[in-house]
């Protein structure tokens, strides 16, 4: 490898990521890239810049032209590998921009603008941009279309109300995996429409600026009319297609934070997400197929992503999926979990996770089910992460009403390679892994290798078959204590 590092692969232009002056890439990793120090990025055949991670925003672009990028990567020794697979894209053209002051907003913390804000995005031309200048600029719902821009400049605050009246009328969408009307959300995108069609396109929620929800008055507010299950979100994004929110700061949310549902090619970056009380997950990806999550750092009192597909029986008769999701350079600070679950019942598949650093989270990652929610899990990598613990569980004991799925979920084809997680807890469960007892239904085909561990750890397995360990060890070399049951085919 040193004298000959492999290319970097599979270079990706998420459609949604594009602006008319930056283009954003994706690629991954070399096979083996132990001796990778840097990925150099190339324009038109010139280097334009360099990243330890695997994406990179090319700025200062010219709109509506065509660019032609690869990346090589680059070894300890300084040498360059060939040049990964090439892709051209072309940024958008410059719309009209609509500064919200010319509509009568007033940024002094005091008035009501969601008349102003909302015609500002009625009159948005195609491919036209929304601009919320410096200022906090307090507002009640809005309403996103297709084919424009929401731009956030720095200084810029966009403030919820705390007046429930603001998020009239109820908006259609789903929550813990039931689609039920809610209050709207501060910011909504598209009509929910289970059958998948794309009702809302080409949509960027963007910049340097705030998005601040009506925090703690606002949630209280709201369960005290609808119950826990009324509140909006601060971000709900429904049946959407090439979707992108980057830059912003989002806090203070009533509820989840970012929520997209029956949507495709999503794209959420460069995001920092804080907000604290229940229900106030980070970043939810719901049935959505196609997305990328990277370079997020999030802090919550409940999940910071949470991977969901909807809840006995509705989720199992809608049956979409989540598929197909890239999360990468993501730092979890605070929060319940990352979680996959517990609203798994349309399937969750083909989710990879790389670089990420996850904190002291309760449940560290956390894959999670009812005995009556049906679905399933399958195709989870997770790599090159630090992290401090990680559960599989099937009986966890909250959100389980409604009637039973015919069939019991499953989990099976999950790997972790090269994860950190000796700044765990000592002498404490560290992996947690298990199934129901009906063999049928045992978690299967699941892989630990290369894995550091605290003093003392402890492994659980129960109702599992075919797992294995391999080069998972303490700090010092010292193996852990594995507390196998009810397995078949578990070797460490």
């Amino acid at each position: 490898m040193a004298a000959n590092p492999l290319p970097a692969r599979n270079l990706v232009i998420p459609k949604s990521s594009i602006t008319s002056t930056t283009i954003t890439l994706l690629w991954n990793k070399p096979q083996v890239y132990e001796d990778v120090t840097e990925y150099q990025i190339f324009k038109d055949g010139k280097l334009v810049g360099t990243s330890v991670k695997t994406n990179f925003t090319v700025e200062a672009l010219l709109p509506g032209k065509k660019y032609s990028f690869y990346v090589k990567a680059k070894a300890k020794n300084d040498q360059l590998s060939e040049d990964s697979n090439k892709l051209n894209a072309a940024t958008k053209q410059a719309g009209k921009i609509f500064n919200i002051l010319d509509y009568g907003a007033i940024g002094d913390g005091k008035s009501k603008n969601t008349k102003a804000i909302q015609k500002a995005i009625d009159v948005c031309t195609n491919e036209g941009t929304v601009y919320i200048p410096a200022g906090k600029f307090v507002t009640g719902a809005l309403f996103l279309k297709s084919n424009m821009t929401l731009l956030i400049a720095e200084g810029g605050i966009l403030k919820g109300s705390t007046d429930t009246e603001d998020y009239l009328p109820l908006n259609l969408n789903r929550f813990e995996g039931w689609e039920m009307e809610t209050f709207a959300s501060l910011l909504n995108a598209g009509k929910l429409d289970r059958s998948g069609k794309y009702n809302i396109v080409n949509l960027s929620i963007r910049g340097k600026g705030t998005i601040s929800g009506g925090g703690h008055k606002l949630r209280d507010a709201m369960i005290t009319k609808r119950g826990k299950r009324g509140r909006g979100r601060l971000i709900c994004i429904m049946n959407g297609q090439n979707i992108d929110v980057q830059g912003l700061n989002l806090e203070e949310s009533q509820c989840w934070n970012l929520h997209y549902i029956y949507s495709n090619q999503v794209t959420m970056h460069d995001l920092t997400i804080t907000s604290h009380g229940a229900n106030a997950d980070g970043i939810d990806p719901d049935s959505s197929t196609d997305s990328y999550i990277f370079n997020c750092t999030i802090a919550t009192d409940d999940d910071c992503i949470a991977i969901k597909s909807g809840k006995n029986p509705e989720g199992n008769l809608v049956n979409k999926p989540t598929e197909r999701l890239r999360i990468t350079d993501c730092t979890l600070v605070r929060g319940a979990a990352f979680a996959i679950g517990s609203e798994l019942s349309g399937g969750i598949s083909d989710i990879f996770i790389q670089d990420c650093k996850i904190g002291p989270l309760v449940n560290g990652f956390q894959v999670k089910t009812t005995k009556d929610r049906g679905g399933y899990v399958k195709n989870i990598v997770m790599r090159d992460c630090s992290i401090q613990r990680i559960k599989l569980v099937t009986n966890v004991n909250y959100n389980n009403d409604g009637a039973a799925a015919s069939e019991l979920s499953w989990f099976k084809d999950i790997e972790f390679t090269n994860l950190d997680m000796s700044g765990a807890k000592q002498n404490e469960t560290t992996i947690d892994i298990n199934g129901f007892p009906d063999e049928q239904h045992y978690t299967r085909n699941v892989s630990f290798q290369n894995i550091t561990l605290p003093e003392g750890a402890k492994i659980k397995v129960k109702n599992c078959e075919d797992v294995i360990f391999k080069n998972v060890q303490g700090i010092n070399g010292a193996k852990p204590e594995y507390l196998i049951s009810d397995s078949k085919k578990v070797e460490n």
